[in-house]
């Protein structure tokens, strides 16, 4: 086993930074991924940290400061690690410590000591504090000194933040042994199920977080995955909908009692907690509660709201989660009918709507892995550090070499097929075309398919061609108007044919595929009756290609090699 800079046994986890919460995860002895409970049960671990009198609080107990001590708890900190101050957004910090600038880096000042003087704390100082916590937090649980990890972030983490983080978690005692993208981390925790089967598929990813959204289409194709797309909305989260909820609670509570329990700080506070309580009960059940002690004037408040009226408040928020989905596909020139699989991932992705709504758009084909939609879909707020868990499990071992070696932009960045390359067969005056490497399959490939022979059997000659799928719409031919016949004068009047309309069914769209360039001709002679014929294509990364084409069972094949182009 390798060991880690004279440190001793390596010993990882996976971790899960966000923006909001955190979560750490570690494979069990029975393989499976498990997510880890932090000193308080909470396996969603606020990204928080908070100060009283030189005592540092996290998580849970940290975000409940938000409200009592705002000034001295840091929140919402993880994307302006390895910025440039005039770079960042500080909206986020509104209710929180405010990001001051430090030798043009972000730094919050805050008394984090038993002094009354504040203290000026970078964001990379932050960082390594929370994952120290996380890191006792897994130690303790696990009973063994946790050393190394791997760290999701988001697609669009530049490389100063990445190392930023590295470095934040190396002071923290912790290796990173990867980073990887949350997409494709949630992508892993699904195809890492013993119950799942390797297929080339085009899976979209929504993380949908407590204060920005990102989705991002992914190609696998033999295991591999390939990010083709990605999206981001920074001001559409889980906060976007807690206003929502609010500002209903608000306005009831004006009408009452005249007062605007938004314009005090502390009423805001209490206000925002509860309805992000209330938002998250709603996704769990019909109705929720929301109740708070001296909102405003020392007047308590309480009230309820059902999930129908949530929704109904909601809608625009819900359709913007969806056109995000939406604009990644198109952004990557693909179409719904594309789309293999859609995974929710993501605290808001426990909102039943947004999945309802996702499924309306996607044909009956794709599968949409959200909760409210699919009983086997996993927790989407562990997808990633599940994912995580489980890189970690497979690289842990690895030299410290070898793990840079593998993931050198020399391995990771390969070629890609840009057309797809299919089979035709034709025997007689049929001809069928299949698609065998996909658009997009990382190279070199290799792809072994069967097909069936004609029923009488006889020679089959094998085309293997470059192909491009189109979307090809149907609209239904009108029906023929019918006469009207003249009303018997006791008919009603109202009995009209308006409801027609209804009647006319709507255009369909399907994919096809056309052949465009023509590769190479290999005939498989004497094909027996009801027989299978068996095709083997090498593709090299410089394109040229190895062929094989055999009767199954036959004993001779037929050979054929094509140089790059």
């Amino acid at each position: 086993m390798s060991e880690t800079n004279g440190a001793g046994e390596r010993f990882a986890i996976g971790i899960s930074f966000g923006n909001s919460s955190s979560s750490i995860a570690r494979i069990s002895s029975e393989g499976k991924a498990e997510v880890i409970a932090n000193e308080e049960g909470d396996r969603q671990i606020p990204s928080i940290l908070s100060y009283i009198g030189g005592e540092q609080y996290h998580g849970t107990q940290a975000k409940a400061q938000l409200i009592r001590n705002p000034g001295n708890t840091v929140a919402y900190f993880r994307d302006y690690l390895g910025k440039d101050f005039k770079s960042i957004d500080p909206t986020p910090c509104h209710n929180s410590a405010h990001p001051i600038q430090t030798d043009s880096t972000v730094a919050f000042s805050i008394r984090d000591s038993e002094s009354e003087t504040p203290n000026t704390v970078t964001v990379s100082e932050i960082t390594t504090r929370h994952l120290l916590r996380l890191k006792q937090s897994a130690t303790d649980y696990l009973g063994k000194e946790v050393n190394a990890a791997v760290i999701t972030v988001p697609t669009d983490f530049n490389d100063a933040q990445r190392e930023a983080l590295t470095a934040a978690a190396k002071a923290a005692g912790i290796e990173v042994l990867q980073l990887i993208h949350e997409p494709v981390a949630a992508a892993l925790a699904y195809d890492a199920r013993p119950e799942s089967v390797v297929t080339d598929k085009l899976v979209v990813v929504a993380d949908l977080g407590g204060n920005r959204s990102d989705v991002a289409v992914i190609s696998t194709r033999g295991g591999m995955y390939t990010i083709l797309a990605t999206a981001h909305d920074y001001e559409l989260g889980g906060s976007t909908l807690d206003k929502i909820v609010m500002d209903h609670f608000a306005k009831e509570f004006i009408k009452k009692h005249k007062t605007d329990p938004r314009e005090n700080a502390r009423g805001l506070a209490k206000l925002k907690a509860e309805g992000e309580a209330t938002r998250k009960a709603l996704s769990l059940g019909t109705n929720a509660t929301l109740s708070i002690e001296s909102l405003a004037d020392g007047i308590d408040y309480g009230s309820t709201i059902n999930r129908t009226r949530y929704e109904l408040l909601s809608n625009k928020v819900f359709a913007q989660f969806t056109g995000l989905i939406e604009q990644v596909i198109k952004k990557a020139d693909l179409d719904v009918l594309d789309i293999d699989e859609v995974v929710f991932s993501g605290g808001v992705s426990h909102t039943p709507k947004i999945a309802q709504i996702a499924r309306s758009i996607f044909p009956e084909k794709t599968k949409i892995l959200a909760p409210s939609v699919e009983t086997t879909a996993i927790n989407p707020s562990e997808l990633a550090v599940r994912g995580a868990a489980i890189q970690a499990s497979l690289i842990q071992e690895f030299d410290t070499e070898d793990i840079e070696q593998s993931i050198h932009p020399m391995v990771t960045a390969t070629p890609h097929l840009n057309n797809a390359i299919g089979v035709e067969f034709s025997s007689g005056d049929a001809v069928e075309f299949s698609p065998l490497l996909n658009t997009q399959t990382a190279l070199p490939a290799r792809r072994v398919a069967q097909y069936n022979a004609p029923k009488e059997g006889g020679d089959v000659l094998i085309r293997v061609v470059e192909g491009a799928r189109e979307i090809k719409v149907t609209k239904p031919e009108p029906k023929p108007k019918e006469e009207k016949k003249p009303k018997a004068e006791d008919e009603d009047e109202d009995d009209s044919d308006f409801d027609d309309s209804d009647d006319e069914e709507d255009e369909t769209r399907e994919i096809v595929w056309k052949t465009q360039n023509p590769i190479a001709e290999l005939a498989v002679k004497g094909v027996k009756a009801n027989g299978k014929v068996e095709l083997m294509v090498h593709i090299n990364a410089d394109l040229g290609l190895q062929i094989t084409a055999r009767e199954v069972g036959g004993q001779s094949a037929v050979r054929g090699a094509v140089e790059s182009p």
